[in-house]
């Protein structure tokens, strides 16, 4: 049993690693910078993908009635400003630095958890956040390659994934599992893909793009789009066989890894500054870790 909750759990970083990789190759090297139509198509595969592992059995889904689907409806905006930003801002930076910044969406939850849901102060997930934070400041003022523009959009993805995280976790319809959640975001993220693809602009630029017909392109998309769907599936197996803490865990062990291999297959412009602040973020990251569990 314990080896293959291990065995979930490599898969999982595995599979974090690979979507993540290929995410970037997209977005980086061939410069596929139209986010409404590369995130948009990966959320039409894995709803396809979802709702055929339904129909086959291989996943369980009950009838999602109108009203909890409207009650969803926010953390499915917060979902898509997620995938939208977080393209924009990956196209633009390392995988490193993209980390770092993201790991400031705990301070955007802590806050919005302190302030709306009145919760305890703890002293170690306090001096954590403060690490994370300080981090992500320190991070845009040493960062050899500073754009603001990616860095305008990283905020705008944290604070998304900060928000959707508390919403998440206080939604009221409860009985919504994590698949039907994932059902409506990817349903609700298609639609407004779709319809914002030609006022953004990325459809007519998408027309003009030089590797439109490159096999690089057409297998980079469809393997991100796999591994954005098989994320989903091995997350699922990990919190229905073990815990939302386990799941954390081995995602901070993916993180660490495709920093660690990042570098290696693509161009990285950092500093030692900029590495500390990355160390530091990380390991503020594992102090919440362990702060969540020791509360618990």
């Amino acid at each position: 049993m314990q080896w293959k909750r291990h065995g979930t759990g490599f898969v999982f970083s595995c599979v974090f690693v690979a979507s993540y990789f290929t995410n970037k190759f997209v977005l980086s090297v061939l410069k596929f910078t139209y986010p409404t139509l590369f995130q948009g198509w990966q959320t039409l595969i894995g709803a396809v993908l979802l709702l055929l592992c339904v129909k086959l059995g291989w996943l369980e889904m009950s009838h999602i009635n109108r009203s909890a689907a409207l009650s969803w409806l926010p953390g499915s905006l917060l979902f898509v400003g997620n995938i939208y930003a977080g393209s924009r801002a990956l196209s633009r930076m390392d995988i490193p630095l993209f980390f770092t910044l993201q790991n400031s969406s705990h301070v955007v939850s802590y806050i919005i958890g302190k302030v709306v849901h009145k919760q305890r102060v703890q002293w170690l997930k306090f001096i954590s956040i403060c690490l994370m934070l300080l981090s992500a400041v320190n991070l845009t003022r040493n960062d050899p390659g500073f754009d603001l523009t990616a860095y305008k959009w990283a905020v705008a993805h944290l604070f998304c994934v900060g928000s959707y995280r508390v919403f998440q976790v206080n939604h009221k319809a409860s009985s919504l599992s994590d698949i039907e959640q994932q059902c409506i975001n990817y349903l609700f993220s298609v639609l407004l893909l779709a319809v914002a693809a030609h006022p953004t602009g990325d459809l007519k630029g998408a027309l003009d793009f030089p590797s439109l017909q490159s096999h690089k392109f057409h297998c980079g998309c469809c393997i991100s789009a796999l591994m954005g769907f098989l994320l989903l599936l091995v997350s699922v197996k990990i919190k229905s066989g073990l815990s939302t803490e386990h799941l954390k865990i081995w995602m901070f062990v993916a993180k660490v890894t495709a920093m660690s291999l990042s570098p290696f297959i693509f161009y990285t412009d950092i500093n030692g500054q900029s590495l500390a602040c990355v160390i530091t973020s990380h390991c503020g990251e594992a102090l919440l870790l362990y702060s969540e569990r020791d509360s618990k």
